[in-house]
């Protein structure tokens, strides 16, 4: 009966820890892949039919990395959440990342970038579906944007960015479209 009991708590454990994710993962809402490489933004189809593509995107003016870190300047790689939306920001419409993921406040706890203290806020945030700390040494702020009153051929010629992915302003008001809170970002 023990054993029995036992495997219900672990059963139950999976599912609450689980279920979150697969109904914000599986909500039948578009998705967008960055290539960092092609400098594409992708909007793609819950059945990965490409809706829209964006291109000559710009990214961090340190290029990409595994881990962003507060003045690196570089845009991470991996799979995040729009999380927060700024329709005031200086680069018109920002759309918020919930950088840094799990995976890379584990590593920066390991190789004692952040305290533990900053690595169980940040787990806490995720936890909840919030936007994690973005004030540590893994910086933040991170999302992607327009170029707002900025030079526009700025953005056809440089990656300029502090480490955001940016659209032109039309690009922008047409990803609109799809992009809302919690839909898929994958940077690669």
């Amino acid at each position: 009966m023990r054993m029995v009991l036992q495997g219900w708590v672990a059963l139950l454990a999976v599912v609450v820890a689980v279920c979150p994710a697969v109904a914000r993962a599986g909500d039948g809402a578009a998705w967008i892949l960055v290539d960092t490489g092609a400098l594409t933004l992708t909007v793609f189809s819950p059945e990965n039919r490409v809706l829209a593509r964006f291109r000559n995107i710009s990214i961090g003016s340190g290029g990409v990395a595994d881990a962003h870190r507060r003045g690196d300047e570089t845009t991470p790689r991996g799979t995040f959440r729009v999380s927060w939306v700024d329709r005031e920001s200086r680069f018109g419409i920002f759309y918020g990342l919930d950088y840094p993921s799990a995976a890379v406040a584990r590593l920066a706890y390991l190789e004692g970038t952040i305290d533990g203290a900053e690595f169980d806020a940040i787990m806490a945030a995720r936890q909840r579906h919030r936007v994690p700390p973005q004030n540590t040494a893994l910086g933040g702020q991170l999302g992607i944007h327009g170029v707002g009153r900025g030079d526009p051929d700025v953005q056809q010629a440089v990656n300029w960015t502090d480490g955001c992915i940016a659209l032109t302003n039309r690009d922008m008001r047409r990803l609109g479209r799809w992009i809302r809170i919690g839909t898929r970002v994958v940077v690669r």
